[in-house]
């Protein structure tokens, strides 16, 4: 396996889309074909119920690991004007949707969603809720700080009908969690667990991380170890992504030397994931381990698990908005992006402008490789039509998979791809021979972290 993890560790995207941020358009992406394609979408599936995805960016302190959108600050002032801002956000969509939409999906992002106050949490879902309808079994969500999400907290988000929460708790070795900024005990960890189960939440989910600077195996035993004491209902057992020259992650803080090496990370992705499986978890997709009690894992066997910028959800809605600065939203049939700067952010919804910088809308080449990408990612399979070949170019695809159907890492039949379970930690690579995109021209400057 060793030679597989050397041969095959590359940079590679994560396909939370297809195509790739790497190939959306800045220049000729207007927000006219953003609110058509927008439109489309919840027209063809209103009774569906769409996904909100909302991006909350201020932390308190850098987490060295992180690479999302973020903006330190201890000053809390700024939560009110930007719940405004979001809220109005919300109101210029409703306006393009022209009625009240049913609300399948919510998930709060970060940065740390539990930097704002419970009541201006409340306050926010209930100014998104007062336009909208609450599907009958809704999916809503947030991520929890273990060192400053409260049971008040909790009890709010519940309150406005929160049933799952996931805590990041990346590694409890305490050199590496000062490597990368984040030092908090178990108990923090313990704590907030049991105040959500008392509660009543029904999943609570853990992030746990390889890969990251000074982390040995034994590391990774014990964070495994202790995570099972406490039997989250999910875990996302990731790989850290090292891109130290992406602005503002704060990962220069530490040298390359101080990672474990790719054979290593090999190595305790493979301790990590034999563990979960001896302590009940399934998996259930790239990174992503699940109780056979949870959701996740039930959407897995009945074929309805989908994936897209929220990560694996239990179920597909077409379209997914994203609110606030940076967030990602998603029709099928294109992407957009908000702006990145806050300020930029609140001046364009404050004059009434969807606030989007870049998008991508889809030809039928990308909704087709999409498509089977997406298969690839929550079944482990795709198959094609004939039909589908006069439009894709399988004969390159098939191509690109034979060094991998060699490895043994997928079967190759007349129109069907399947991933064997030796070939599942690769799942980036095997999708990687499906973007013609990338095949086509790689992007100039590094983009994607390391696929293992």
């Amino acid at each position: 396996m060793c030679h597989l993890v050397q041969k095959y560790n590359v940079p590679g995207p994560r396909y939370t889309s297809y195509p790739t941020v790497p190939y959306w358009d800045i220049e000729t992406f207007s927000g006219k074909q953003w609110k058509n394609s927008v439109l489309r979408a919840y027209k063809e599936s209103e009774n569906e119920g769409i996904s909100l995805y909302i991006h909350l960016p201020y932390c308190e302190s850098m987490c060295t690991f992180c690479g999302c959108h973020k903006r330190i600050t201890k000053r809390h002032e700024v939560e009110l004007p930007y719940i405004q801002s979001v809220l109005k956000e919300w109101q210029l969509y409703c306006d393009i949707l022209g009625s009240r939409p049913i609300i399948k999906e919510i998930h709060l992002g970060g940065g740390t969603p539990t930097f704002f106050s419970p009541e201006h949490l409340k306050m926010l879902v209930k100014g998104i809720l007062r336009l909208g309808s609450k599907a009958a079994h809704p999916e809503f969500s947030f991520e929890g700080h273990p060192n400053n999400t409260t049971k008040a907290h909790l009890q709010a988000l519940f309150d406005v009908g929160f049933r799952r929460v996931c805590l990041g708790v990346q590694d409890y070795n305490l050199t590496v969690q000062k490597a990368i900024n984040r030092i908090q005990p178990f108990e923090n960890v313990k704590k907030v667990t049991e105040w959500a189960r008392e509660i009543g939440y029904t999943s609570v989910g853990h992030d746990i991380i390889y890969g990251l600077p000074f982390q040995s195996l034994k590391d990774v035993r014990q964070t495994v170890t202790m995570t099972n004491a406490l039997k989250p209902d999910r875990i996302a057992f990731y790989s850290y992504a090292h891109v130290p020259w992406m602005k503002g992650n704060g990962q220069r803080g530490y040298k390359e030397t101080d990672l474990p090496t790719s054979d290593v990370k090999k190595q305790q992705y493979e301790l990590g994931k034999n563990m979960l499986t001896e302590f009940g978890y399934k998996d259930v997709g790239m990174d992503h381990f699940a109780l056979p009690t949870d959701s996740l894992y039930h959407a897995l066997e009945n074929g309805t698990l989908h994936r897209n910028f929220m990560g694996y959800t239990p179920s597909k809605t077409q379209l997914m908005i994203g609110l606030g600065v940076s967030s990602i939203s998603d029709s099928w049939y294109g992407f957009a992006q908000n702006v990145k700067s806050i300020e930029e952010y609140q001046h364009l919804v404050s004059h009434g402008v969807i606030p989007i910088f870049r998008g991508h809308v889809l030809n039928e080449e990308d909704e087709i490789i999409r498509r089977h990408i997406l298969n690839l990612m929550c079944q482990f399979e795709t198959t094609w039509e004939m039909g589908e070949t006069q439009t894709i170019d399988f004969e390159r695809i098939i191509e690109n998979l034979t060094e991998l159907e060699l490895d043994g890492l997928v079967d190759i039949g007349a129109n069907q791809i399947k991933v064997t379970p030796k070939g599942r930690p690769f799942i980036r690579n095997i999708s990687m021979a499906f973007d013609l995109k990338l095949h086509r021209k790689k992007p100039e400057t590094r983009l994607f972290s390391m696929t293992v």
